[in-house]
């Protein structure tokens, strides 16, 4: 049962779903004042630029609840901000998902695109002992996230998704991702290339591979819904993978993708997946696409571990 949200920040971000973020704020920060009884006391914080969103959570940490209202950006921003506190003083994550994607979201049940739902939601929601990934790479960067990591042309692809939707397309969701996919793809010639690399998973004999796809998923979609993991569980303490163990040639891995968005594609024997704690790869000739919840990263050779029940997230109680 929820214990109650306490002393609340809302750090939302305007610029969501197109501008909707706004609106959405202004909802949030009505409900709040007109129903004095559901916090101890809130403020309401809107984002200005891409970073605000952890440096709020990190520098407000004197709040009960922070709510990370907006897409998946911001959550992974808000949850990156909450990891720099003390896990003894550290807020109580909720989510009230204003985004294209919300993937997320989708991961815990959480209502979408519709603010007074999803606070109703955290109102009656429950405690729980989220997971979350972390990755560091070999050019000194690093991050958590809550929902997904991708290397290769996944990556590319989820990168143009990004891109795309900052330039205000007007595609959103699943849609977005599979024309992102399509851009991307039409680009190959012949085979896929991928990416030759030498992976560790929990410290088991190195496999060598030649990575076109290799996602670490928390929860089991990215791309608004496409389930590349279908059974990862952000509260198992594990992560999950999806990795291509051959080259396809370019009709086979236009299908994997169609089907990827059901999760068919796992029955392949171009596809394996399996679940990991800690993972070791190496890119052996080239820097891959990279990404983190949408966000990019450099390196060849990254470290990624779960991060057992890092966060407190009030989640929907049907989750």
């Amino acid at each position: 049962m929820n214990e109650g949200l306490g002393r609340t920040l809302v750090i939302a971000n305007p610029a969501a779903h197109s501008g909707d973020g706004a609106a959405a704020a202004e909802r949030v920060d009505r409900f709040f004042s007109s129903h004095a009884n559901a916090t101890d006391d809130f403020e309401l914080r809107l984002t200005q630029a891409p970073g605000d969103g952890m440096r709020m959570a990190r520098e407000f940490a004197d709040f009960d609840t922070i709510v990370a209202l907006g897409g998946d950006g911001i959550i992974h921003e808000v949850a990156n901000g909450l990891m720099a506190v003390a896990s003894r003083e550290r807020p109580a994550l909720a989510v009230v998902p204003v985004g294209s994607g919300n993937d997320f979201a989708r991961t815990i049940g959480a209502a979408t695109n519709d603010p007074c739902t999803a606070l109703g939601q955290i109102l009656r929601g429950r405690r729980r002992e989220l997971d979350l990934g972390h990755v560091a790479s070999d050019a000194g960067e690093s991050a958590y996230f809550v929902q997904t990591l991708s290397f290769g042309l996944d990556a590319a692809i989820a990168l143009d998704t990004t891109d795309r939707r900052a330039a205000q397309t007007r595609q959103k969701g699943s849609g977005l991702f599979a024309t992102s996919g399509v851009k991307i793809l039409s680009t190959v010639r012949g085979e896929a290339s991928g990416y030759p690399s030498r992976v560790t998973m929990d410290g088991e004999k190195d496999v060598r591979l030649n990575s076109i796809v290799f996602a670490v998923q928390n929860g089991p979609t990215y791309g608004g819904g496409f389930r590349i993991c279908p059974d990862a569980d952000p509260y198992d303490g594990s992560l999950d993978l999806c990795y291509n163990v051959s080259v396809p040639a370019l009709p086979h891995v236009l299908a994997l993708f169609a089907l990827a968005r059901t999760g068919r594609h796992v029955g392949s024997r171009a596809i394996a997946t399996r679940r990991v704690g800690h993972l070791h790869i190496e890119f052996l000739e080239s820097e891959p696409p990279c990404q983190a919840d949408g966000e990019p990263l450099h390196g060849r050779t990254y470290e990624v571990e779960v991060r057992p029940r890092s966060l407190t997230l009030i989640a929907p109680s049907r989750s």
